[in-house]
């Protein structure tokens, strides 16, 4: 089953298939100093027949981007972001090095270069008003951590590649961290006092020798991080193996496509994770952190505008997502909760290429229950 969604992946495309986000955007600039952001505002409403329930309106994310170039080699690139107006975070900040053409050094706060949306997660470069939830489940974008490495962009080979050693999650911290029900997700650490035990191996590599098609190859491997190691004396083996039964050691495999043609947009993603020591954690933390995650989805849509002379485009699309946190487990039973299908149709007016309004219906449901919860979605998207 999982090869034929690679080869059925292998097939699909996406809008913007050959686009850059914010900071490739501003590592090309010239200027001295680059300014660029997005922003993204959404209206969520459930919907039932039932009980009446509150809808939510959020300015979900605010982000300003600034670039500075300080020779013709050397640039330093930030993103800060607020989140549901009162929440400030760093997603990026990096000093990037342009060695010769095809290879450059990069250091600091580093997206992990996984799937589609941890590196394009601006509003005007996705269908829909909410990211897949693949992408927060599974890959817990927006995915950062601190580290350094090389990327660069061979071109004869129409190849890009991106090779980082990061800091890893942090599994646990006076009590267990990770958990079944979002995998990895409340283990980042977003570079804010990450604690360090364990460096971890991040890379992708990017092909785009086919116009409008890109296909995507991630990997991620490496141990979580944990608190318990601070202090231990060298020769005190019981608490070190105590420490031991703290940490995950996590092997990350994702495979993405885009491609458009002729007002044709499609996209798909797979990602499957392997996680060791589940069962020692759990049992220590009284977690239920699944030993196996999987997830994949498919989203096809069609540009009504593509036949005028305009740079408008009015998109309708639809996406399927299949996605479960407890895909494998060792020593717990399976949550079927957490075996999740998502199925999202909608449309998105681009009025200009960094200006949209979207609006769709999606339908969430599990294996645990026939039934499926309904949600309507309007948003606005800003990007430049």
């Amino acid at each position: 089953m999982r090869w034929l969604l690679v080869l059925m992946l292998a097939g699909t495309s996406a809008f913007y298939a050959n686009g850059q986000n914010t900071a490739d955007k501003l590592l090309e600039s010239e200027d001295r100093l680059s300014i660029g952001g997005y922003a993204q505002i959404d209206y969520n409403q459930p919907l039932s027949s039932d009980v009446h329930q509150n809808g939510n309106m959020d300015i979900h994310r605010l982000v300003m981007m600034f670039a500075y170039r300080f020779n013709e080699r050397t640039q330093f690139v930030t993103e800060i972001e607020y989140e549901h107006v009162s929440e400030v975070y760093v997603e990026q900040a990096f000093l990037n090095y342009r060695i010769n053409p095809w290879l450059n050094f990069r250091g600091g706060l580093l997206l992990i270069p996984m799937g589609i949306i941890n590196e394009y997660h601006e509003p005007a470069t996705y269908n829909g008003v909410e990211r897949p939830n693949l992408d927060s489940k599974i890959v817990p974008s927006t995915w950062r951590e601190i580290g350094a490495g090389f990327t660069g962009n061979i071109q004869n080979l129409n190849l890009k590649y991106q090779l980082y050693v990061v800091n890893g999650f942090k599994s646990y911290d006076d009590g267990g961290i990770l958990r079944g029900s979002d995998a990895l997700r409340k283990g980042r650490q977003k570079g804010a006092e990450s604690i360090f035990t364990h460096p971890n191996l991040s890379a992708k590599f990017d092909y785009y020798g086919v116009p409008g098609l890109k296909l995507g190859l991630s990997a991620y491997l490496g141990e979580t991080q944990t608190s318990l190691y601070d202090g231990i004396a060298k020769d005190d083996v019981a608490m070190e193996a105590m420490a031991d039964s703290s940490v995950i050691g996590l092997n990350m495999v994702g495979f993405d496509a885009r491609y458009s043609t002729n007002g044709w947009v499609f996209k798909g993603q797979l990602n499957y994770a392997s996680l060791n020591n589940t069962d020692e954690y759990n049992a220590f933390t009284g977690k239920d952190l699944g030993s196996g995650l999987f997830g994949y989805y498919l989203e096809a849509g069609y540009d009504l505008l593509n036949q005028k002379d305009t740079e408008q485009k009015l998109v309708p699309f639809v996406r399927y997502e299949k996605y479960n946190t407890h895909q494998d487990v060792e020593g717990i039973a399976k949550n079927l909760a957490y075996d999740r299908r998502d199925i999202t149709a909608g449309i998105g007016w681009w009025m200009a290429p960094g200006a949209v309004l979207k609006a769709d219906m999606q339908w969430f449901g599990n294996e645990a229950t026939d039934d499926f919860d309904t949600q309507l979605n309007l948003g606005i998207g800003i990007w430049f």
